[in-house]
C-alpha cells in the first residue's frame, strides 16, 4: 500500500471525506468540530505545527489519517481515520503505524487514541500495537441548571499549581501517570475549599470540555459541579461537556442525578514508543581511588569436614 504525506492536490479527497471521519481526539472534536471540516483544512498543511496527515492508496481505495503533537508534551494523539466505511480495511494498521512513526520523529514517547468501545477501528488499533489503559465517558452538562454563584470556584493561578499537581498524583493511578502527566500550567478552575477540586478547561468555537480532578473525600460534590457552570468564562450558548475517566467513575451517579446526559463509553488507548531513560555522564574523580581486590573463596568447609 502506498502511504505518503498530504499535499495540496489532495484537498478534493479531504472534501469528499469531510463527513466520514472518525475522530480519535475527543477534546478537539467537541471544541473544534469535524477534523476534516473547513476550519481544519489549512492546519494540516502548516509545516510549522506538529500536525501531520497521510494518505494511503491501493487499487482505487483511499484511506486518510492524522496525528497531532504539542511541543513539550511526552505524548502525541491520533486525530482521525477516514472514511468510516473502510475502518476494517486490511491496510489501515499500516497507515496507523506510519502516523505513529511521525509522532516518534517529534520526540513523543506515547501516542494516544480515544475510540468508542464498539467501534470498527478498535481491531486496527490493537493490530497497530495500541492497548487500553483507561475508559472514559463524556457527559453533556448543557441542560444542567447552574448552581449557586457563591459556590466557591476561582480561576487557578501559578500559586495553585503545586497543590493541583499533588491532587493529580493522589487521584491518577501511578501506572497511568507516565501517560497522563501532571499539569504543567494551572489553566483551569480550582475550588476555594482547600485543594480537593480542580477542573481543566478546553474551549473552542463548538464547545467547552471540563476534565475534573475531585478528591473522593470532597463534600457536596453535586453542588460543586453545578456551581462550576457559573464560573466558565465567556460561555455564551456553547455546549458544556465533562470527561470522566474510569478512575473517577464514582462521579457518574452524581452527574446522572444532576440531569447530565452520558455518551457511549470510550476506550482510552496508548501505544508506547520508547522508555524514558535518564542520561548518565562519566565524571573524573578528584582523587585517585584505591581498589581493594575482592577475596576469593575456593571452597567452604562444613562442620563435618573439620
Amino acid at each position: 500500500m502506498n502511504i505518503r504525506p498530504l499535499d495540496l492536490l489532495d484537498l478534493p479527497t479531504l472534501y469528499r471525506y469531510r463527513g466520514e471521519a472518525l475522530s480519535l481526539d475527543t477534546a478537539r472534536r467537541l471544541t473544534r468540530g469535524n477534523p476534516l471540516g473547513a476550519a481544519g483544512f489549512m492546519s494540516y498543511l502548516n509545516p510549522a505545527r506538529h500536525i501531520y496527515s497521510a494518505i494511503a492508496s491501493e487499487n482505487g481505495t483511499t484511506l486518510l489519517g492524522g496525528v497531532i503533537h504539542t511541543n513539550g508534551d511526552p505524548f502525541a494523539r491520533l486525530l482521525y481515520l477516514a472514511p468510516n466505511s473502510l475502518l476494517t480495511h486490511p491496510g489501515l494498521p499500516a497507515l496507523i503505524e506510519h502516523l505513529i512513526a511521525e509522532a516518534g520523529n517529534w520526540g513523543a514517547f506515547h501516542v494516544l487514541a480515544e475510540v468508542d468501545e464498539n467501534s470498527e477501528a478498535f481491531p486496527a488499533l490493537r493490530t497497530a500495537g495500541f492497548s487500553v489503559y483507561a475508559w472514559q465517558r463524556i457527559w453533556n452538562l448543557s441542560e444542567v441548571a447552574p448552581g449557586a454563584v457563591a459556590n466557591g470556584w476561582q480561576k487557578a493561578d501559578s500559586l495553585n499549581l503545586p497543590a493541583i499537581q499533588t491532587l493529580h498524583h493522589q487521584i491518577v493511578p501511578p501506572l497511568l501517570q507516565p501517560v497522563e502527566p501532571a499539569p504543567r500550567q494551572a489553566a483551569g478552575l480550582t475550588c476555594l475549599e482547600g485543594t480537593r477540586c480542580y477542573a481543566s478547561v478546553i474551549s473552542g468555537a463548538y464547545g467547552i470540555l471540563l476534565t475534573p480532578l475531585i478528591h473522593p473525600e470532597t463534600k457536596n460534590v453535586a453542588e460543586k459541579l453545578s456551581g462550576l457552570l457559573n464560573h466558565l468564562p465567556d460561555r455564551r450558548n456553547r455546549p458544556v461537556y465533562l470527561c470522566v475517566r474510569s478512575y473517577q467513575a464514582w462521579l457518574e451517579p452524581v452527574l446522572e442525578d444532576l440531569g447530565a446526559k452520558a455518551s457511549q463509553r470510550q476506550a482510552v488507548m496508548v501505544k508506547h514508543l520508547a522508555r524514558m531513560v535518564k542520561e548518565e555522564q562519566l565524571t573524573r574523580a578528584t582523587q585517585p581511588v584505591s581498589v581493594i581486590p575482592a577475596s576469593r573463596i575456593s571452597r567452604i568447609q562444613t562442620k563435618r569436614e573439620k
